[in-house]
């Protein structure tokens, strides 16, 4: 095992890096020790002094085969052998070219078939935006706004942030946001005034469940009836599979449970197995069919990046899908949910917990206000906590997340939801004591 100097890499980090929706005053302070991950193997990861943890989330919701996996490994291996990328403008590879036909493969009878690369869930939702406002365009139509959900997070670049994002974050407006509006429900966008409908270019939603919200779990049928509501007003319907896809729900995409075909899907995260940012934008023929001429013209698409169809991304991904097929990984993953659900279930008899929430191998556990402040982020602290017993997670406001390596074992995953049992008492606790000693004082 190669030896670390934690305290020279934790120095430097606080005098060079900036970390991303990080309190840096917090993370630089001098008592502040961040964690150094260094190795990962299946499900856990080890930090610089030699500590192991199970990925309790995923290394943010990417991760699904495990680290260090060697089948995404070699495949990466063989790929680096003969180039690591090459310019996906003007050019191909056959990697892009392999997992494009590898992914329009996964609907045979779905009319999506044409594959947009891009880097991350943020660039594939701005593309997706981007090819729904030219088509209107193309088409001469006036339709240029876009309909989300109120606490859905769709990525942070400009256009996917107009979403939601910048409300969520507290960012406020910007002066260059897509044209967007927000709807709490289904029942609001089937209110909606004609006058609105004939402006909309598109509807974007996260489907089954809301997973910057809080892991907060839409009513059974909402992604149907959004569905049937865009079909009606000629409406184009976006589906952010970004966290969804890839098994998390049980099923290989979130939109398969209520059948329901969109016209522009958008994955990443899992995409590539957790190895390498990698997210496509999967497209209708018809939408595709409408960008029939040059950029001069106004017709071709102009957006790309320059690690557009990376090779080595692709070709991680492309071993990610046979991952799921050689090793049944849907198949195996349905224990690992009813196991899950049944361990949850001790969660929610705890004090400190509000409600426990769960879509497939997705949770969300919602801690109660804590008496002693109030405000205070009990779910941060406990996510804390648990890092003593071997558990790292991250929490959403005052949601702990879980959401583990679909590889993940049965007595790994208990392990995980008995460290956040213990976690969160062992903060409610302090919290409850802490509560009493201020009564105390104010009596006093």
């Amino acid at each position: 095992m190669t030896e670390w100097n934690t305290k020279a890499l934790i120095e430097a980090d606080k005098r060079f890096i900036w970390h991303p929706f990080t309190d840096m005053r917090e993370w630089c302070a001098p008592e502040h020790e961040p964690l150094i991950l260094v190795e990962g193997q299946g499900a856990t990861l080890r930090d610089s002094t030699g500590r192991e943890y199970i990925d309790g989330n995923s290394s943010i919701w990417t991760n699904i085969h495990g680290h260090n996996n060697p089948h995404i490994n070699a495949a990466i291996r063989r790929q680096l052998d003969r180039v690591a990328h090459t310019s996906f403008l003007g050019f191909t590879n056959p990697a892009a070219i392999e997992l494009a036909q590898a992914i329009v493969e996964l609907f045979p009878d779905n009319p999506t078939s044409r594959v947009f690369f891009s880097d991350d869930g943020s660039t594939g939702i701005e593309v997706a935006l981007r090819i729904a406002d030219q088509y209107w365009r193309l088409r001469h139509s006036r339709r240029h706004q876009f309909i989300a959900f109120q606490n859905g997070y769709h990525g942070d670049t400009a256009g996917a942030a107009s979403l939601g994002a910048a409300t969520m974050f507290q960012i406020g407006s910007t002066r260059w946001n897509f044209p967007a509006m927000q709807v709490p429900n289904i029942k609001a966008l089937e209110a909606l005034a004609p006058a609105e409908i004939a402006k909309t270019a598109a509807v974007v939603i996260e489907p089954l469940i809301q997973g910057a919200a809080g892991m907060r779990l839409w009513p059974p049928g909402t992604l149907r009836a959004v569905r049937e509501w865009c079909s009606r007003t000629d409406t184009l319907l976006i589906v952010d599979e970004v966290m969804t896809g890839f098994g998390r729900t049980g099923r290989m995409f979130g939109s398969e449970h209520e059948a329901v075909i969109p016209d522009i899907m958008v994955m990443a995260k899992a995409l590539s197995g957790g190895y390498l940012p990698l997210a496509i934008t999967l497209v209708t023929e018809k939408l595709f069919s409408a960008f029939d001429g040059s950029v001069a013209e106004g017709k071709a698409l102009a957006y790309g990046h320059s690690y557009t169809g990376n090779a080595l991304a692709c070709a991680a991904a492309k071993a990610s899908l046979e991952i799921f097929e050689n090793e049944r990984v849907l198949e195996t993953l349905q224990p690992k949910i009813r196991h899950l659900s049944a361990t949850l279930a001790d969660l929610e008899k705890l004090t400190g917990v509000k409600e426990v929430r769960q879509c497939g191998f997705i949770a969300g556990i919602e801690m109660k206000e804590s008496p002693s402040s109030a405000g205070s982020n009990l779910a941060a602290a406990a996510c804390v906590e648990a890092r003593r017993y071997g558990l790292l997670t991250r929490p959403i406001g005052n949601v702990i997340v879980l959401m583990p390596p679909l590889c993940i074992t049965m007595d790994q995953l208990t392990k995980a939801v008995e460290a956040l049992g213990v976690s969160i008492a062992d903060v409610w606790r302090r919290s409850v004591i802490a509560a009493k000693k201020n009564a105390e004082e104010v009596t006093a």
